[in-house]
C-alpha cells in the first residue's frame, strides 16, 4: 500500500503535469484563435460543439459555459448526429468539434456533411494533421506532451487543456459581446448567483411605518426609542421633506457616550454622522452589500434622486433574501 508521502507525490505530479499543459497553451495563441472569436461573434445561428468519450464530457461543459455567457450553445452527441440528430445544425450555426487525436469516428462520420451545409468549424485538437484538422474553418492547437496518466494512456492533461481553450474562447468572446453582470444574471436567474446579480434593493428594503426617522431638533433620548422600536440598529434625520440629513448608529451612541452627552438634553443635529452612505432603490442589492463591506457597516437608508427617504435596509435583510 502506498504510504502518505507517495500519495501526496503523485498527486502533485499531476497537478504539475496538468498546469504544465495549460501554460503551454499561452505562447499557442495568435491568430487561429482570433478568427474562432470572430466566427463565433459571427454566429447568427448557435454554437454547436460535440465530441465522444472524455472530449464529449468537456464538451459539454464548454457548451454551458457559452450558453451561460451570451452565445447561444448546445451540446450534440456525434453518434446520435449521424443517427438524425444533425438535423439539429443549420446553415447558421458554428461547430466546435473536439478530439485529441483528430481521428475520432463518429466525428468524421459527420464531417462531410457539415462541409456540404457550409457551416464553419473549430477544430480543438492535438493533431492539427488529422482528418479533423484538414476539415476545419480553423484549427486550435491543445496538444500536450504528456498525460498525467501514469500510462500516458487516460485522458487527463489532454482534457485540461481542451477545457482551458474553451473557457478562453468564451471569456474572450464574452468581453467582446460587452457582456454584463445583468446579462449574466439573466442566464442564472435560480439560487443564490441570481438573487445577487438580479435583486435590487427595492425588493428587500423596508417600507412606510418600518422605516426609522427623526428630525434634526429631536432629542438623543426619543432617537433611542426610535431606534429601539424599529430594529435596523440605527436611525435617519431628515427634515420636514423626509430628506436625509444624516444617520445616528450604535457606534454614533457609544461615541455620545464616551463624551457623557446627556440624553435629554442634546439633539440628533448634534451627534448624527452626516453624509453618510446611502443607497437607491434601483441598485442592486449586491451592490449595497459592498458598501456595507467595504465601509464596514450594517445599515443604509435609501433614498430617491433628491436624496428624500423611501426605504433602509441592514445585513439581516439582505441575509434573509439570500444575497449574502
Amino acid at each position: 500500500m502506498a504510504s502518505s508521502d507517495q500519495l501526496i507525490a503523485r498527486g502533485r505530479r499531476v497537478l504539475e503535469t496538468e498546469s504544465g499543459a495549460v501554460a503551454a497553451l499561452v505562447d499557442r495563441l495568435g491568430q487561429d484563435f482570433a478568427r474562432a472569436c470572430d466566427l463565433l461573434l459571427a454566429c447568427e445561428g448557435r454554437v454547436v460543439v460535440t465530441g465522444m468519450g472524455k472530449s464529449g464530457h468537456v464538451g459539454n461543459k464548454i457548451a454551458a459555459t457559452l450558453a451561460s455567457t451570451g452565445t447561444p450553445s448546445f451540446f450534440l452527441h456525434p453518434a446520435e448526429a449521424s443517427h438524425g440528430d444533425i438535423g439539429m445544425i443549420t446553415a447558421r450555426d458554428v461547430v466546435v468539434a473536439l478530439s485529441n487525436s483528430g481521428e475520432t469516428e463518429e466525428l468524421l462520420t459527420i464531417l462531410p456533411l457539415l462541409k456540404r451545409l457550409g457551416v464553419p468549424l473549430i477544430a480543438l485538437t492535438g493533431n492539427g494533421a488529422s482528418t479533423l484538422g484538414r476539415y476545419a474553418t480553423v484549427t486550435l492547437d491543445v496538444s500536450v506532451p504528456e498525460e498525467a496518466c501514469p500510462l500516458n494512456l487516460a485522458p487527463t492533461a489532454s482534457t485540461t487543456a481542451t477545457l482551458a481553450m474553451g473557457d478562453a474562447l468564451a471569456v474572450a468572446v464574452l468581453e467582446a459581446r460587452g457582456f454584463t453582470e445583468e446579462d449574466f444574471a439573466r442566464s442564472h436567474p435560480g439560487g443564490s448567483l441570481g438573487r445577487r446579480l438580479l435583486l435590487h434593493v427595492e425588493e428587500v428594503m423596508r417600507r412606510g411605518d418600518e422605516l426609522p426617522a427623526v428630525g434634526p431638533d429631536t432629542l438623543l433620548s426619543a432617537g433611542l426609542l426610535e431606534m429601539s422600536r424599529k430594529g435596523l440598529g440605527m436611525t435617519t434625520v431628515v427634515d420636514a421633506q423626509r430628506r436625509v440629513l444624516g444617520i445616528f448608529t450604535d457606534g454614533d451612541l457609544r461615541r455620545a457616550l464616551d463624551r457623557q452627552l446627556d440624553v435629554h438634553a442634546t439633539r440628533m443635529s448634534g451627534v448624527m454622522t452626516t453624509h453618510c452612505k446611502v443607497a437607491k432603490p434601483r441598485m442592486l442589492a449586491a451592490e449595497a452589500v459592498h458598501i456595507m463591506e467595504e465601509h464596514r457597516i450594517t445599515a443604509l437608508p435609501v433614498v430617491d434622486d433628491a436624496g428624500v427617504l423611501v426605504g433602509a435596509l441592514n445585513v439581516h435583510d439582505l441575509l434573509r433574501a439570500g444575497v449574502m
